[in-house]
């Protein structure tokens, strides 16, 4: 039923890709999230959430490099503990603190040298505007739903996003103590999408502002689109919320490979919580972002 819609909206919808790393250590962290275009002009929409990891990058990267700059001025001696221990204490540098966030807006456009974030005042959502670039890798952009009344209970939805990182083209880079992109390895980022029927409308603040789905997003897929099988789309992934069914079992003894085994279960519904198309569209028009319907 998807098949041509999800042909369509994957031309428009594409993942940012994130590596992180902790102070002190040399592993990598992969994640992945989405975001979808909605004009020929570079500008996106994805969660606040998501935007926030973009915002970040930036601040820790900088105070890593000051961090590392001052570092470099101790004099390795027996001083040299103490002052590195007066460091950490100074940047709130733990075994746990991420120090560098990097991103890659991969598939969107060729380059860029501007980030610009707009964040909602009380919903997760975001407007993100690459500038600087030659031209846009992406291809079409998003038609939004024009007649909300047609979000109905029981309308058959389609999500689509990037949950699975399993991307490799990362690297440390140990003469440098730096994480990065590795452009001489492909990116392999497989797009997922997830069906499921409208349950209920979202409320807050005595505001309609999300859609609940009878599935849940996955993560990775924050910032995806909700569509119909015309590629309309409805809304955007933000959350998924669990729903405990209290159909607990404890202590239950099960036969399994030969062997009573005792068997605790707790049963929850995860439902997919997606931010409606009106505020979308209301966001966008007051930042006077040019965008489509039908």
């Amino acid at each position: 039923m998807f098949v041509n819609a999800i042909k369509e909206v994957t031309k428009f919808t594409r993942p940012l890709q994130t590596i992180t790393r902790a102070y002190g250590n040399k592993h990598i962290t992969p994640g992945l999230s989405t975001l979808f275009f909605v004009n020929e002009m570079g500008t996106a929409v994805t969660c606040k959430h998501v935007a926030q990891l973009i915002i970040a990058s930036d601040q820790r990267n900088k105070q890593f490099l000051e961090f590392k700059a001052e570092v470099a001025k101790l004099p390795r001696d027996h001083t040299f503990k103490r002052n590195l221990k007066g460091l950490e204490i100074k940047y709130q540098y733990k075994k746990d603190t991420t120090v560098q966030i990097k991103n890659s807006f991969m598939g969107a456009v060729d380059r860029f040298d501007q980030i610009t974030v707009k964040q909602h005042p009380k919903y997760d959502l975001a407007i993100v505007q690459l500038k600087g670039f030659n031209e846009i890798q992406y291809e079409g952009y998003a038609r939004f739903l024009k007649d909300t009344s047609k979000i109905e209970q029981g309308k058959y939805l389609c999500r689509l996003g990037f949950p699975f990182p399993e991307f490799k083209n990362y690297k440390y880079e140990e003469s440098q103590d730096d994480i990065q992109f590795d452009q001489s390895i492909r990116a392999i980022v497989p797009i997922f999408p997830i069906d499921g029927i409208v349950t209920r409308n979202v409320v807050e603040n005595n505001e309609l502002m999300g859609i609940e789905m009878s599935t849940p997003g996955l993560r990775g897929q924050s910032g995806g689109p909700l569509f119909d099988e015309n590629g309309t789309v409805y809304g955007m992934q933000q959350s998924t919320k669990h729903l405990h069914l209290g159909f607990d079992i404890e202590d239950k003894e099960l036969l399994i490979k030969g062997e009573l085994k005792k068997i605790n279960d707790y049963a929850f519904l995860h439902l997919g919580q997606c931010i409606r198309v009106d505020v979308i569209k209301d966001f966008l028009e007051k930042n006077q972002v040019k965008f489509y319907e039908e």
